[in-house]
């Protein structure tokens, strides 16, 4: 997997565009995400073992929006049950490319994994088990996030489970303030210099959409999960366990 440095956002942000997950931002991604996402190894970590406690024999394991693997790895690496199949997801070409070819030689023992070039939000579901959703229902249009989780808990099976983490905001104004400075001051520890934080701030406004803590729980349990247990929280990131 690519170690190159995240440097992107060196030069002023020219605004055409916005924020998209192409070939150079899949290069940088791992240093990227490293250096903005407060405790992403550990959701990843947690996803792999999550999946590994839900999993059932003989079903499908999804990784929605998997980027370059980084959860269909460490829930490849777990997953014991027999018969199980991962299908990793995303809609960027060069996310999928990058994970083909840089995961093999990562796997030990590998689950059978299926590459798939695809829109979630449109996406026909097989029966499965686990659906890992790792800081992506972020980036899918508001009006479309209920209806894809309604689809993923239809197609769990009874005691399944769907990993969920999200950037979040908080409720009132002053916590995120808070909360939005503290991340500020996790990425400038993290090298980022003022130049790079505004022109990624400005690259991915209106990209990434996130939501209260609130407003996910209302919506799952809206359509049908029958518990919703949060697993982690740093800063304004946040990740839930939500059972069928």
């Amino acid at each position: 997997m690519s170690d190159r440095e995240d440097n992107l956002f060196q030069t002023p942000f020219s605004g055409v565009g916005g924020f998209r997950f192409d070939e150079k931002v899949a290069q940088v991604f791992p240093d990227m995400i490293r250096r903005s996402v407060p405790g992403y190894g550990h959701v990843i970590g947690s996803s792999g073992l999550i999946a590994k406690r839900y999993a059932q024999p003989n079903t499908v394991i999804y990784d929605l929006g998997c980027s370059l693997g980084a959860t269909t790895l460490a829930i490849a690496n777990q997953v014991t049950a027999a018969g199980c199949r991962i299908i990793a997801v995303d809609n960027s070409e060069a996310m999928l490319a990058q994970a083909r070819s840089t995961l093999s030689d990562r796997l030990v023992d590998p689950l059978p994994i299926d590459w798939v070039l695809s829109d979630i939000a449109q996406m026909e579901f097989e029966p499965c088990s686990v659906v890992a959703l790792n800081f992506t229902l972020q980036f899918i249009q508001q009006d479309q996030r209920e209806k894809l989780l309604s689809d993923i808990h239809h197609a769990l099976c009874p005691g399944g489970a769907l990993i969920l983490a999200e950037k979040i905001i908080q409720e009132d104004a002053q916590s995120q303030e808070t909360l939005n400075e503290l991340h500020l001051d996790f990425k400038r520890a993290n090298g980022y210099s003022e130049l790079e934080i505004s022109g990624k701030r400005q690259a991915i406004e209106n990209v990434l959409v996130p939501e209260t803590a609130k407003a996910h729980i209302d919506r799952l349990t809206r359509v049908g999960f029958q518990e919703v247990t949060e697993f982690f929280h740093c800063l304004n990131f946040k990740a839930w366990i939500a059972i069928a």
